[in-house]
């Protein structure tokens, strides 16, 4: 009697730990995101692994290719003293933008945040200390995610930073079952250049051309806001676009037509 009472101990045991690994056992594989540039403004694409991983886990990194739509995204890890000129050439022209800032970028410059939040732009999620995600474990990705958007609550007395931008462009499957759960989008692009190096900037005609060369329907650009060539750019790059028949959209449109986010996001 003893001895069963032992194995069925074991059994339990065994099938205990069995389920689990299972639970939460999503591959951490690294990956490393990357698209193939639009040619002849054809849509951009990307691995077909991506393009399944975005799909099972909400994620995005184009809009409807059938659509003259753009969507744009900046990245702001610091501030470089170009985000306000940025602001007021989307303020004038009356485009929408999201801006995926870090927390050093909260905590140095919460007046543009104000600034991005009252004019009607989305501030989304780049963590608070920039890892690439797969080489944390949940929790401390968790705590890079809450501890961002608390911070932005603070600042600004909303609640809906659901955005996603995952730092330096690495996923998993892991890491993109773990944000979903705490909400997030993950947004990727299929349209963006070497424009982060500011040591190494050749001027607002190559921010320009490089934009312009590769934009194809449903894009979603990503740029960097610490770039001066961009911030001359916006200006020419926004009216070109409308003169070829673009329109511009904020990622909330394109994900409220999706059915990815409720009606009203984002207003109050």
């Amino acid at each position: 009697m003893k001895k069963s009472w032992l194995l069925l101990a074991a059994l339990f045991v065994t099938l205990f730990a069995v389920s689990s690994s299972v639970i939460g056992a999503e591959s951490n594989v690294e990956y490393h995101w990357s698209f193939k540039p639009s040619k002849n403004h054809e849509p951009a694409s990307t691995e077909p692994l991506y393009a399944q991983l975005l799909q099972k886990y909400n994620g995005i990194y184009r809009g409807d290719i059938t659509k003259k739509e753009v969507f744009l995204t900046f990245d702001n890890g610091y501030e470089n003293g170009y985000t306000e000129k940025i602001l007021d050439a989307l303020k004038e022209k009356q485009v929408p933008a999201t801006f995926f800032v870090t927390g050093h970028y909260l905590q140095s410059a919460p007046e543009l945040i104000k600034r991005m939040v009252n004019e009607g732009h989305n501030v989304g999620n780049h963590s608070f200390h920039h890892p690439s995600l797969p080489a944390v474990d949940d929790e401390r990705l968790k705590r890079e995610l809450v501890s961002l958007e608390e911070l932005y609550e603070e600042i600004t007395g909303r609640k809906d930073m659901r955005f996603l931008r995952p730092p330096r462009g690495t996923f998993s499957e892991r890491t993109l079952a773990r944000s979903a759960e705490l909400g997030y989008i993950n947004v990727f692009w299929s349209l963006a250049y070497k424009d982060w190096e500011t040591a190494n900037q050749k001027g607002w005609k190559h921010a320009y051309n490089a934009v312009m060369k590769r934009i194809h329907p449903g894009a979603i650009v990503l740029l960097h806001s610490v770039s001066s060539d961009n911030a001359e750019a916006l200006p020419k790059i926004i009216d070109d676009l409308r003169a070829d028949g673009y329109t511009f959209k904020s990622l909330d449109e394109l994900l409220i037509e999706n059915g990815l986010l409720p009606q009203g996001y984002g207003e109050g």
